[in-house]
């Protein structure tokens, strides 16, 4: 299968019936079913997997952004956004953990490691799920009630930056290199079906608005720690170097 016929997937190449298939460890029935897999009711197209999942990495990059300002607050002397960092917390607990994280080790794993790629890489990013759910706990703990003691603070600085150090690169690889290869590997009749149990997983768990229900979420978090402006991010323009080579001295 080519890229170009993973990406330009027909009705006609859809149609018709196949046999189940079971992802190795998975327990769930893959089924190639109708179009509307693809194209939804009244040919609305679907989110595929790999698209889904990159998404959900949005939410996670802009709580590694709570997790930074956290840590600018603290170091600072400011008091600790113990609020704001819980909530985030939460949300990488609910979200990222119990959601999009689950969806990789049962869905994208399972199939990856069937067809013998990048069985290093999975383990890898295995651990680093376990060792996220571990700081996580730490930081819901530690910002249950704001943290007094220099000690539990620097504990608390340590673990927010322990945590964006590693999902910085973890989800850069699944981005660029797992996701990628999952869809090249992936039947296409699969590939269909699991965007459909993607997205009854995520209305499952968050409602029928799902997805956009955590954005809301996160979205408040960001306001009040007042880091929601976008063009607050977007580097000054100086005139401390001077222009086309020329020395600025008179």
């Amino acid at each position: 299968m080519s890229r170009r016929d993973l990406l330009g997937l027909s009705t006609v190449a859809l149609a018709g019936a196949v046999p189940l298939t079971v992802y190795p460890g998975s327990g769930t029935a893959l089924a190639a079913e109708s179009p509307s897999l693809v194209h939804g009711h009244g040919h609305k197209p679907r989110v595929t997997p790999p698209e889904d999942l990159m998404r959900e990495h949005g939410v996670l990059k802009s709580i590694l952004l709570v997790y930074r300002e956290g840590i600018r607050r603290i170091q600072r002397g400011e008091q600790v956004p113990a609020q704001a960092l819980h909530a985030a917390a939460r949300v990488i607990r609910d979200f990222i953990e119990h959601h999009h994280e689950q969806l990789e080790e049962k869905y994208i794993f399972p199939r990856l490691r069937e067809a013998g790629r990048l069985r290093h890489t999975i383990t890898v990013l295995c651990l680093q799920h376990k060792r996220g759910r571990e700081v996580t706990a730490r930081i819901l703990a530690a910002t249950h009630h704001s943290a007094a003691s220099a000690h539990q603070r620097n504990a608390l600085v340590s673990d927010l930056a322990a945590f964006i150090r590693m999902y910085e690169p973890h989800e850069a690889r699944e981005d660029t290199v797992v996701f990628p290869l999952f869809r090249k590997v992936t039947p296409a009749r699969q590939f269909a079906r699991l965007g459909e149990i993607f997205e009854a997983e995520e209305h499952r768990r968050f409602g029928h608005r799902g997805f956009t229900t955590v954005v809301h979420r996160v979205s408040d978090i960001e306001k009040a720690l007042h880091i929601h402006d976008l063009s607050q991010f977007t580097p000054r323009k100086s005139s401390t170097y001077p222009r086309h080579g020329r020395s600025s001295a008179r």
